[in-house]
């Protein structure tokens, strides 16, 4: 695609803006009105916001820059610039994240903000140093992404039942567990948006801070000088009811937070495990003692992100004999299955799926479970408890949707993975 020769974003009435925010005052970034750079960065920014997608990669090679896009979490090709063009809509883009244009040795941080179509957008910013150049990616923040209902996010009505009653108790931690891209902010940011804000105090500490509340939540993004330990213990003075961290990424902030659910506030949060039985013995891993844990812990939700067949071209098909047998689906199950996948279409641009939901496994911290992580109990034994409250793994919540028809069998045996191999 040739990014140049698209229709200009001049005029007036421009659907696309770069802000720029200089001492607390926020004004439209310049450039000139017929720059080349300015026209092929509004094109970017916009064909990546119309085709909803979540990360833009500006990958440098010995020839071109190559431009690419992840929509529904995986990566599409979308044209190139000649190193000409590339060096002046690399300098754009840095200056508009707040970057030094004269540093390519080393990596830099910065946030975009934008408007189009009169929404206010922004984009987290990366610029790496490369073999051939400098490696752009951007994350698109979309404020209208964040305010999504808890039924759309795919979880059964019976997870749906346990995690709102889980979010509503007045104390205690609650973990969300998952890999990179598994859509748990978005959980945790749902979650945030269905307790009251107007009678409860709720604080977040993250990093960095991807969507901006309308009111009565204060959000503290983590710096170099203010780390995760450091702006959590300034919160605990500061009368909270709801604190919710980004990640506990060190032994320190789970000690904080422990600490923080064992004396009056509701604590969320991340972790990077497998699944939800594994957060546990994660969690001691990090120094914190299982009778904590079992006094503390209120939930775990585990989830992963799954693409959806394209509504438009979705057809009936039969799986593999492998497919089904790695999914646990038995003869007679497959008999009453509405197996479907999309042929590819103009709409999902040929790869059959449009869209993606979530798979989930939750584990709430009722005194069976919570008897067996004091007593320090294997995954097997915290797995049987588990079991013993209704627990489904993320494998066979994928399985419901495979022969519901929502996705397709390799799409799920792609995200839980590990426990396919089980």
């Amino acid at each position: 695609m040739d990014f140049a020769e698209q229709d200009s974003n001049w005029g007036a009435a421009k659907r696309f803006r770069m802000i720029l925010r200089e001492q607390g005052q926020s004004r439209e970034m310049g450039g000139g009105e017929t720059s080349l750079a300015v026209n092929i960065v509004d094109n970017i920014m916009m064909t990546a916001l119309d085709t909803g997608t979540s990360d833009i990669h500006l990958q440098p090679e010995r020839e071109q820059l190559c431009i690419r896009y992840r929509q529904d979490g995986v990566l599409h090709e979308n044209g190139n610039l000649p190193p000409e063009q590339a060096t002046n809509v690399l300098a754009r883009l840095k200056l508009a994240a707040g970057m030094r244009i004269d540093e390519m040795r080393e990596p830099q941080d910065g946030r975009i903000d934008m408007e189009y179509n009169g929404r206010r957008l922004s984009a987290r910013a990366s610029c790496v140093p490369c073999l051939n150049g400098e490696k752009f990616v951007m994350r698109l923040l979309d404020p209208a992404s964040m305010k999504v209902d808890m039924p759309k996010l795919g979880m059964s009505a019976e997870v749906l039942e346990k995690w709102m009653k889980a979010i509503s108790v007045p104390y205690g931690l609650i973990l969300v567990t998952g890999p990179t891209g598994s859509g748990k902010t978005s959980t945790l940011y749902a979650s945030l948006s269905n307790l009251d804000s107007k009678v409860r105090n709720i604080v977040t500490v993250e990093d960095p801070i991807e969507y901006e509340f309308d009111r009565n939540i204060a959000q503290v993004g983590v710096t170099d000088k203010m780390g995760f330990p450091k702006v959590m213990r300034a919160f605990l003075r500061q009368d909270p009811d709801v604190m919710m961290v980004g990640e506990m990424r060190d032994p320190e902030s789970l000690a904080i937070g422990i600490q923080a659910g064992l004396t009056g506030h509701l604590v969320l949060s991340t972790l990077h495990t497998n699944n939800a039985v594994e957060t546990i013995n994660r969690m001691v891993d990090m120094g914190a003692e299982p009778y904590l844990i079992s006094g503390v812990l209120v939930a775990i939700l585990a989830q992963r992100l799954i693409r959806l067949n394209c509504p438009k071209c979705i057809e009936r098909f039969t799986p593999k004999e492998n497919e089904l047998k790695s999914l646990g689906i038995s003869p007679e199950e497959a008999a009453k299955a509405q197996f479907g996948r999309g042929k590819g279409c103009s709409e999902c641009k040929g790869t059959g799926y449009k869209g993606r939901m979530g798979v989930f496994e939750l584990i709430l911290g009722n005194q069976d479970f919570k008897e067996v992580i004091a007593a320090g109990g294997s995954m097997r034994e915290m797995h049987e408890a588990a079991r013993r409250q209704g627990y489904h793994t993320m494998l066979e919540d994928g399985k419901a949707k495979v022969m519901a028809g929502w996705t397709t069998p390799d799409e799920v045996l792609k995200a839980v993975f590990t426990q396919a191999l089980a």
